[in-house]
């Protein structure tokens, strides 16, 4: 792994200065960034590229006394600190939080490519090439100012948790391979009893190794995102098997069916809380221009395609793909709304009451890890979407920022969690934190 780091960051160094010195030739005026966003996004004409413009913001984590950037009429505080690259929370019904302290499994034996070397230094470059804790932490706050006092070890020997979800008596985690349970009781600040397997999930090459996890109201079926092995499929569709797609799972019988496909990564889900529809956030493709393709959120309907890898956005076909297919293509829904071209928005989680006032009283917050491959950058940031009669109603608005200055990523949002208490929790993998926003 350490020679494949180094070798990574030469040959990824090479490209990426290649690329800046190919971007500021280009000398393109910087776009307003909400331009990529809503029901009816730019598309402009695709620009293939063999390796991705590389603009990368090295991580180098908050300094002392820093701290992102709340909105007017919101402030920030450290919930909790010094853990190992956190990306997802879960809040049980106790009020305690648990957090996925996790990174990518180790790639498999085999795989080279230009491609390849220089996403590894990327991953290392943005702080994501970190090796995995395997890890569940447990944080509690009881006396309710908002930081956590306990922070313990509550599920460890894991295989790059992501996902939680609990129904009855049993946790649920998802791994980077499969989807386990455990036995769960109220109050519990850890758990020693072994896996139980409920179903295998797609691994292999791991290209996007996250499996999100969500449950339906009734705690029949679970839902688990799963990305694609690949930008457009280019190493065929053998390695695409059931990912790109949301996955539902039997709880009683661990039973698995493609619930809808064609979404190259969808991470965050969350229930509409007027429609009772599922939505998930969507990370698109790359290598085909700055202001291509707009990640996005949707609503996902049972059965329904979304495009990838033939088409995105509706039916605008991807002329990269052979061979086509026409057939698939008309059959593709457009997404309900647009989250700019490479913000890597990951984290979801809808609101429907006045804990953060009148104004953000329906709609969804959004974290946005940041671009990796868009001159200018985009994401690195915490945005509110407004909803009215359960769809987007209007124009993102950025409620925490300064993650990225310059260069230089002082952290990276992930996972964001509308908790009990009427706060907003943000996971932030750069700064090994989860900050708490809440009205000033």
């Amino acid at each position: 792994m350490a020679n494949y780091v180094k070798i990574a960051g030469f040959l990824g160094a090479c490209v990426t200065t290649v690329a800046h010195l190919l971007t500021d030739l280009r000398k393109q005026p910087a776009l307003r960034e909400e331009q990529g966003y809503g029901d009816l996004p730019d598309l402009p004409k695709p620009k293939p590229t063999l390796i991705p413009i590389m603009k990368i913001a090295h991580a180098v984590g908050w300094g002392p006394g820093q701290q992102p950037r709340p909105a007017a009429g919101f402030r920030v505080n450290t919930f909790t600190d010094s853990l190992d690259h956190p990306r997802w929370v879960y809040e049980l019904p106790n009020g305690d939080i648990l957090v996925a302290e996790t990174a990518a499994p180790p790639s498999p034996a085999g795989i080279f490519s230009l491609r390849w070397w220089a996403m590894g230094f990327v991953l290392v470059r943005a702080g994501a090439g970190v090796k995995s804790a395997n890890r569940i932490t447990l944080l509690r706050d009881a006396d309710g100012d908002g930081v956590a006092e306990i922070k313990v070890p509550f599920l460890e020997g894991l295989h790059s948790p992501f996902g939680m979800a609990l129904v009855g008596d049993q946790l649920y985690v998802a791994n980077a391979d499969a989807l386990v349970r455990f036995p769960y009781e109220p109050g519990a600040t850890r758990i020693t009893a072994a896996p139980v397997k409920v179903c295998d999930l797609p691994a292999g090459r791991n290209h996007h190794w996250t499996k999100s996890l969500v449950a339906n109201k009734a705690g029949t079926k679970l839902y688990v995102g799963v990305g694609s092995n690949s930008n457009v499929a280019e190493f065929g569709l053998h390695e695409e098997v059931n990912r790109a797609a949301i996955l539902e799972v039997d709880i009683a019988s661990g039973a698995v069916r493609v619930f809808a496909s064609g979404l190259r990564n969808p991470v965050g889900m969350d229930w509409n809380p007027v429609t009772g529809e599922l939505w998930t956030s969507v990370n698109e493709r790359d290598e085909i221009g700055d202001d291509l393709v707009p990640d996005y959120m949707t609503s996902v309907k049972d059965g329904a395609f979304y495009g990838w890898p033939y088409c995105y956005w509706g039916r605008t076909v991807d002329e990269r793909v052979k061979p086509p297919r026409p057939d698939l293509v008309a059959t593709a829904l457009k997404p309900d709304y647009a989250l700019g071209s490479h913000t890597a928005s990951l984290g979801l989680t809808f609101v429907d009451d006045d804990r953060f006032g009148a104004r953000f009283r329906n709609g969804v917050f959004i974290g946005q890890h940041g671009s990796w491959n868009r001159n200018p950058p985009s994401g690195y940031r915490v945005i509110f979407v407004p909803f009215a009669d359960g769809k987007p109603a209007g124009q993102p608005e950025e409620i925490l920022g300064g993650f990225r200055v310059g260069d230089k990523a002082l952290g990276r949002p992930v996972g964001v969690l509308v908790d009990r208490r009427g706060g907003l929790l943000v996971v932030d993998d750069v700064g090994d934190c989860i900050w708490r926003v809440t009205p000033a």
